[in-house]
């Protein structure tokens, strides 16, 4: 007489376990990497209050020929008037852009700067301002201006802020 035995198709417990770990794993590596991309997406819309100090840089120096020192030469409000929802300052110094993070910003970005510097070409009043964000290279035959105030890691930094070198990471 044969015995036929009768095995249940389906997972053990320990196979059960050992795809949940696995899915754990992928989920932990995961997570930084989308964290990561939220960080650079907020400091890309906070560039766009930037224009506000561009636009009142751009027409001091088409009036002056030079830089503006700050805010109040530039036209604009007090840097604390100029904010947005991830932004809660936008100073200008010496022609120079410098947004910090806060608000409703990512919590690595709270307090962190960002600065646009002008950069033109010397003796060349037509030739438009060329604004670069923290360390992007400097086209040829342009002069930047202004002080770096940036103090962004470079992983949250959208591609355009990052120097060529480190652009093609």
């Amino acid at each position: 007489m044969d015995v036929i035995v009768k095995r249940e198709r389906g997972f053990t417990w320990i196979e059960l376990v050992m795809v949940l770990a696995v899915v754990g794993v992928l989920a932990l590596m995961a997570i930084p990497l989308m964290s990561e991309g939220a960080i650079r997406k907020q400091v890309k819309e906070g560039l766009e209050l930037a224009a506000v100090g561009k636009q009142g840089v751009q027409a001091y120096y088409a009036l002056a020929g030079e830089f503006p020192a700050d805010n109040k030469a530039a036209g604009l409000p007090e840097p604390e008037k100029i904010v947005g929802t991830l932004v809660s300052a936008v100073q200008v110094e010496g022609g120079a852009v410098t947004l910090t993070f806060g608000n409703n910003a990512h919590k690595l970005l709270w307090g962190r700067k960002l600065t646009l510097r002008p950069a033109i070409v010397p003796d060349q009043p037509l030739v438009p301002i060329a604004w670069l964000c923290h360390a992007a290279n400097v086209p040829n035959h342009m002069v930047i201006h202004g002080q770096d105030r940036s103090d962004l890691s470079s992983d949250m930094l959208p591609v355009e802020c990052r120097a060529s070198s480190e652009a093609k990471k």
